[in-house]
């Protein structure tokens, strides 16, 4: 797959030409999507091979901030854009794609290869305590205002609630980050895996790292502005790209890494990769959506409706109890792959 992946790249001359030359907004969109997809596997190696001409702490940390570089960026520009609920879609939908679809398909792809697989007691309790926090932090505004004044719910009054509640969830992620550099290095996985020489130039790396963000930016742009036309073209809600197919494109190299890895009977590397991204969206690009969000105007509520609620706290729960034993097998897996289903089926219900 790698040897094709240069060809791939060919779509984004493709989307930018159907673009200028109004091919359909179905047809850009489609395109851009495509052109993403290869743009995050170079992010994601170049910041790979950066990441070794580093510490191990501090390559993690890159790892683990650049994985939802992708996702962040075509986030950002749904919300310059206005469209809040499709930018609330795609946080709950890389929670969910991360805890239950990538840690399922990691579970169950891994077991059948390996049968029972182990993986480290310290780190996934600690990312598991990170994330009932984070999901905590996401649905008890939402449940207040529902429960207690839904009269707000439609008004600018809970902005400042959302505002502090963000920098309530950065600052909890920034001191994840001190406490992990200072105390707990398993945080990002580093410690016992084995020394890999880099094969990039230290300027190659860095060179593609800010190439394909910036090609990530201009594709964006284009997949965001067709999102409208698609959906009323297709009768599909909005909501639906935002919760299933923006975390899909957005993740999609981080997620084949971590099957691959369980594949490899790494299933520490796994865990950690499905649920660190689950909490990097939550305590960091949430958060950072609100704040640019505010400074640019846009500000976007942390009120998410009552399904999303009901899905978050479900997947905390299965994820909880599946990792409580620090084993996994191909069963479990399943089992997590099931609930996602579920899950995406209903969204796509709406209308």
């Amino acid at each position: 797959m790698i040897r094709f992946l240069p060809t791939t790249l060919l779509f984004i001359p493709l989307s930018i030409i159907a673009e200028i030359l109004h091919w359909g907004p179905l047809v850009q969109f489609l395109l851009a999507a495509m052109a993403i997809l290869p743009l995050a596997v170079y992010m994601g190696f170049a910041t790979e091979e950066l990441a070794l001409y580093t510490n191990p702490k501090v390559g993690g940390f890159l790892n683990a901030t650049f994985g939802n570089a992708t996702e962040l960026i075509i986030a950002l520009f749904a919300l310059k854009q206005g469209l809040f609920d499709v930018v609330k879609a795609s946080i709950v939908g890389s929670i969910l794609g991360n805890s239950l679809l990538v840690l399922g398909a990691s579970m169950f792809a891994g077991g059948l290869k390996n049968g029972v697989q182990g993986f480290g007691k310290k780190t996934v309790d600690f990312s598991s305590t990170m994330l009932t926090f984070s999901v905590i932090g996401l649905c008890i505004p939402a449940i207040f205002l529902h429960a207690v004044r839904p009269e707000l719910v439609d008004t600018w009054e809970y902005e400042p609630l959302s505002l502090l509640i963000a920098v309530v969830m950065l600052i909890i992620y920034l001191m994840g980050l001190y406490f992990s550099f200072k105390t707990n290095h398993d945080l990002f996985g580093t410690e016992g895996h084995e020394e890999v020489l880099p094969k990039w130039s230290l300027r190659k790396a860095i060179s593609v790292l800010v190439g394909a963000t910036l090609f990530i930016a201009w594709e964006s742009e284009i997949l965001v502005g067709a999102i409208k036309p698609v959906t009323q073209s297709i009768n599909i809600n909005p909501f639906f790209v935002g919760i299933i197919i923006i975390p899909l494109i957005g993740n999609a190299a981080e997620h084949s890494t971590a099957v691959w890895m369980a594949i490899k009977n790494k299933m520490d590397i796994a865990t950690e990769i499905a649920i660190g991204s689950s909490l990097q969206i939550a305590l960091f690009v949430t958060p950072c959506l609100v704040i640019v969000g505010a400074l640019i105007n846009r500000t976007m509520s942390l009120i998410f409706n009552i399904f999303e609620i009901a899905s978050l706290i479900v997947a905390v729960i299965i994820v909880n109890r599946v990792a409580g034993d620090n084993e996994s097998n191909w069963l479990e897996g399943l089992q997590l792959l099931a609930v996602y289903i579920i899950v995406a089926v209903c969204f796509l219900w709406i209308r």
